[in-house]
């Protein structure tokens, strides 16, 4: 595989050199600047050897780079191990920006190569403006990878479906009624949406182009006077060509696009988000175009009564399948029966399968042992699978997609006898995800306010970790979602009622193991004062944490109560749906802390 890696990156050189390129830059996206993109456009893993789901790629002609951030350090130190390509740990104070590191090591007249259909038109303008101070200039027309890599995969050709309005909550029609307002709102006349999870939330529909991501692989264009879908024809069913029609949505070919909006009107006004419209397309539009933001985030991120309810359900039947999961975990454990990092996400598909509307995974399941929970997205391989055993921690972080709801969830327990550093360590975690939990928070809180929160137990011990503490999360679409996060870096938008935000701090010790503590909350009303309006969280996510991790003497009494609380919670509400022997078994997991 590495001897691979070397004969691709000479082959991408030989092409470099032949255009007149001194660099080039592989992002690890798509055409519609997604997280998780289908195997068509795993440019950048192709490439690199490198399978984690951020980071860049950069090329020059005697040497490789790859830019990650601190979820993937450990992964990627292993993975590019022996290849020429340098790691670049992105994030910290001494690594420069790509655009810094090019315009430092490059000559004045050097041209870098992009491929303008996976760089944003905003990324693409910084990039240009920051090297144009060296004297570099960019040349976005730079794709060269369908002639070296001969046995690219296609396109996804899945049937789209449509989501039905019982799990959606909302029809198609309404949605687009409000895209289209708060496109008018915003100057413009009609919108190009790139983003996936936009397009299939606005037109109720869902795909399987994506691995674990129900999404369809599409641009959309929306118009008060019609609108367009781009898509490959053959993804259309019957059904979904009826459901398109009824809303006045016409289909032009996925291929066609670039072609089509070149051919609009001068004086349209069209809305696009200079973040996630590519360089090419939004060239295209040329003064058509009006940069804004996306009018489809922020509905979207305010669940309805409709998708709440949903996932509630599909969080009680996600419990359920975590019980058997567990219990086999431990059943295995006490027999010295052999169980891998791989077969546990195997059998947590499994139970998860057996339950209604279950779709699929919401993301590749992290299954660490050990030393292997360090590793923030660790992927486990037949190389690197690690069999289980009844003397360190485990931590295990996993999702669902069902028809009512997306699930995400991340337990770390002991398998075996626990060290006093396990149990401090988890404590000050767990900590912090209280705090977050418990929080109360005015009208327009950004997560930023409250990041800090989740991290003071760890601070005041010298420990920290590096990702954010909450991501936003879809509605049967994509586990990441925006616009809201809980992160240290700051982002303008405020918590809302109706968001769905993941709860995940977490310490990791590299050659040791790794912690990790995640629900989702939603963020409800609280209560209103002469101040104003204040918001709380709700915890939707029922399954018990590790009772034997705790340690009690570093607690306060309403961190205790909380667990307590918690726990009872869980019982309530996922007992009903256990057998005898299940329900026994959580009974023991929820019995309070001091019992």
């Amino acid at each position: 595989m590495k001897e691979n890696i070397r004969l691709r990156l000479a082959a991408l050189r030989a092409e470099m050199q032949a255009a007149g390129i001194s660099a080039t830059i592989i992002p690890q996206t798509d055409p519609h600047q997604s997280e998780y993109i289908s195997d068509h456009w795993q440019i950048r893993r192709w490439l690199s050897g490198f399978t984690g789901s951020a980071g860049s790629l950069v090329v020059t002609t005697d040497k490789a780079l790859l830019w990650t951030d601190s979820r993937y350090f450990i992964q990627a130190a292993d993975q590019l191990s022996d290849t020429e390509i340098i790691l670049m740990k992105d994030g910290l104070i001494d690594t420069p920006s790509i655009s810094t590191y090019l315009a430092a090591n490059l000559n004045s007249g050097a041209i870098v190569g992009i491929n303008g259909m996976v760089f944003s038109t905003l990324e693409t303008a910084t990039m240009r403006q920051a090297l144009a101070s060296a004297g570099i200039s960019i040349d976005d027309t730079f794709n060269p990878i369908d002639r070296i890599w001969e046995d690219r995969p296609a396109l996804p050709e899945g049937k789209a479906f449509v989501h039905e309005l019982k799990y959606a909550g909302e029809d198609t029609a309404s949605k687009i009624s409000t895209v289209l307002a708060n496109t008018k709102a915003q100057g413009a006349t009609s919108v190009f949406i790139s983003a996936l999870d936009e397009i299939a939330w606005t037109l109720n529909i869902r795909c399987n182009d994506v691995e674990f991501n129900p999404v369809a692989t599409s641009f959309l264009y929306l118009s008060p006077n019609g609108s367009t879908l781009f898509i490959d024809p053959v993804k259309i069913s019957a059904e979904m060509s009826e459901h398109l029609n009824s809303n006045n949505v016409g289909v032009v070919a996925y291929a066609d696009v670039e072609t089509w909006l070149g051919n609009l009107p001068a004086d349209e006004k069209v809305l696009i988000n200079a973040a996630a419209t590519v360089e090419r397309l939004a060239a295209t539009l040329g003064n058509r175009a009006v940069c804004g933001s996306s009018p489809v985030a922020m509905p979207k991120a305010r669940k309805n009564e409709t998708q709440i309810n949903g996932l509630k359900q599909a969080m009680i039947r996600d419990g359920v399948a975590l019980v058997k999961l567990f219990m086999e975990i431990e059943r295995r454990m006490a027999n010295d029966i052999t169980l891998t990092e791989i077969e546990v996400g195997e059998l947590a598909a499994k139970y998860r399968s057996e339950g209604t509307l279950y779709f699929d995974d919401s993301f590749n399941p992290i299954a660490g042992y050990g030393a292997h929970g360090a590793i923030v997205h660790y992927s486990a391989t037949p190389e690197s699978n690690a069999t289980l055993k009844p003397d360190n921690l485990f931590l295990f972080d996993s999702g669902a997609q069902y028809l009512d709801g997306t699930t995400d969830i991340t337990r770390t327990v002991s398998l075996g006898q626990t060290t006093d550093q396990q149990r401090r360590d988890f404590t000050l975690v767990m900590k912090g995800h209280i705090a977050i939990a418990t929080s109360i928070y005015p009208a327009g809180t950004r997560g930023a306010q409250l990041d800090a929160m989740a991290r003071i137990a760890l601070w005041k011990e010298g420990l920290n970790y590096l990702h954010g503490t909450g991501h936003g999360v879809g509605h049967f679409l994509n586990v990441h979602e925006g616009p809201q996060n809980i992160r240290l870096n700051e982002n303008p938008t405020p918590l809302m009622p109706g968001m769905i935000t993941s709860n995940e701090p977490g310490l990791y010790r590299e050659g040791a193991h790794g912690i990790r503590c995640e629900n989702l909350v939603l963020t409800v009303p609280a209560f209103t004062t002469e101040f104003g309006e204040f918001y709380r969280f709700e915890t939707l996510t029922l399954f018990p944490f590790d009772r034997n991790l705790f340690d009690t003497s570093i607690m306060s009494a309403e961190e205790i109560k909380w667990i307590d609380n918690y726990h009872a919670t869980v019982f309530e509400r996922l007992s009903p749906a256990l057998d005898q022997e299940q329900a026994e078994w959580l009974k023991a997991k929820t019995a309070p802390l001091n019992n």
